[in-house]
């Protein structure tokens, strides 16, 4: 087996090439000095044509019309006057798949020719896949049609190019659903980035592992999907001009099944300080606001600061939620957000957000109130300011336009999945593929660093 090291954090490790072939064999790598004769030079990429049961089929059963409007869902209507123009749906969580697929579709870079391609793209809707079997079906049920994916995959021509190490593929959940360790038929997920094949692509997921070195955050989908620049800087000065009501605000459950999770204490805290903090209770009964644009983006437009705990996974989508609505974050561990989207938020997290580690309010040995009082308005506007600037970075545009003055959340993920391939290009044709040799689970480290020294998060992993 042999193992191709990626030297920097905008790319990966741990990533492999199994075959009899030797790396010099591999195709592709030769780089002409005449970029500037095509605005495409490194950008090309070639999307597979996949077998419909991989993507199209699976749209069939797509719950709750999320998959509608390029996978935005349904328009929100906007009776309550919280929203602007006709930019915001009623767009799921799980809905990247999708939404990503749309968006290749008009990819400025596309070609036909896959020789020309820097990277190939597989349309593969694994989460739409996945969620029909994860409770009450066997793991081989579960792994067809991974297993049906990768062995058609590996009798493609661009497969032999690089043996997948330029493939990359959007699922639409967390990665946890597709690195299952073992095979009893009670085990979470499958196998998809488990399977020998998996290992040698780049997958994008809306929460990575962060002891996984082949999968990378991108941000959550929100309910904004702007078409035109307009659009992206009317709601960036409406949130600049916000009249904001409270300090901070929760909007979430408890989860008293969860041990470790600290919703709440959380709860507690709002509940306490009344004058303070606006609770929105997702509580089983109250899950329906909860799932209202309108009553969600209400509550974080009225608040400076919304509380971001981790959710049933270190991530949950309201944190995007709360930077489309100029509301700084409040996180409480690193894996929310810190060592997830690396790619789309500052690594300077103070800029944009504060940080109380989860274990102070389990103690309680914290009052957030008193932490967020403690903050000069100063730090608050600043704070704000880096929040509104992010918006445009976590949003995913309406495909059938073109933002002129931004990247959104899609632009950036395609450039960086463009640089992870070509370093990783460059350093194979270097002989340096095992240069930077490291232990998989501290791969979060490495990217977040470039170092594997011991690092304040450590205890959190």
């Amino acid at each position: 087996m042999i193992w191709i090291k990626h030297p920097a954090p905008v790319g990966r490790s741990n990533l492999f090439i199994s075959s009899t072939n030797s790396l010099d064999q591999i195709e592709g790598f030769h780089i002409t000095e005449n970029a500037n004769i095509d605005a495409c030079f490194g950008r090309y990429i070639y999307i597979h044509s996949l077998p419909s049961q991989f993507n199209q089929d699976l749209l069939t059963n797509c719950p709750y019309d999320m998959c509608s409007n390029f996978g935005f869902g349904l328009p929100v209507p906007n009776a309550k006057s919280v929203l602007q123009n006709t930019s915001w749906f009623f767009t799921s969580q799980f809905a990247l798949e999708v939404i990503f697929h749309n968006r290749m579709k008009n990819y400025e870079c596309l070609t036909h020719n896959s020789s020309l391609a820097s990277a190939v793209y597989v349309p593969f809707y694994a989460g739409l896949d996945v969620e029909r079997y994860l409770l009450g079906f066997n793991i081989s049920t579960r792994d067809s049609n991974p297993n049906r994916l990768v062995k058609w995959l590996r009798e493609q021509p661009e497969w032999n190019t690089m043996f997948g190490i330029d493939h990359f593929l959007v699922v639409g959940r967390i990665s946890w659903d597709f690195l299952r360790n073992t095979d009893g038929d009670s085990d979470w997920g499958n196998k998809l980035m488990r399977l020998p094949e998996s290992r040698n692509m780049t997958f994008l997921s809306i929460e990575s592992s962060p002891f996984n070195s082949n999968d990378f955050a991108i941000p959550y989908p929100t309910y904004f999907h702007p078409s035109s620049d307009e659009q992206v800087f009317e709601w960036q000065n409406r949130m600049r001009h916000q009249k904001r009501d409270y300090l901070f605000s929760f909007a979430g459950g408890q989860r008293p099944s969860m041990k470790n999770s600290i919703r709440s204490e959380l709860v507690e805290q709002c509940q306490a300080s009344r004058t303070y903090c606006k609770l929105l209770n997702c509580s089983s009964s109250g899950d329906s606001n909860c799932y209202d644009p309108s009553n969600v983006m209400k509550l974080f437009q009225s608040s400076h600061f919304c509380l971001q705990p981790a959710g049933d996974s270190y991530t949950r989508r309201s944190a995007f939620d709360s930077i489309i609505a100029g509301c700084i974050p409040v996180f409480f561990h690193p894996g929310t957000a810190y060592v997830q989207y690396l790619w789309h938020l500052p690594t300077n997290y103070s800029k944009y957000s504060v940080f109380i580690p989860d274990e102070w309010v389990k103690q309680k040995n914290v009052s957030i109130e008193k932490v967020l009082v403690g903050l000069s308005k100063e730090e608050i506007s600043s704070m704000r300011e880096e929040v509104i600037r992010l918006i445009p970075q976590v949003i995913y545009a309406d495909p059938s336009s073109r933002l002129e003055s931004f990247e959104d959340a899609f632009d950036i993920a395609v450039k960086r999945v463009l640089e992870t391939v070509a370093t990783t290009r460059r350093q194979i044709r270097e002989g340096r593929s095992n240069e930077f040799d490291f232990p998989e689970e501290k791969s979060w480290k490495y990217y977040l660093g470039g170092t594997l020294q011991d690092h304040e998060w450590d205890s959190f992993f």
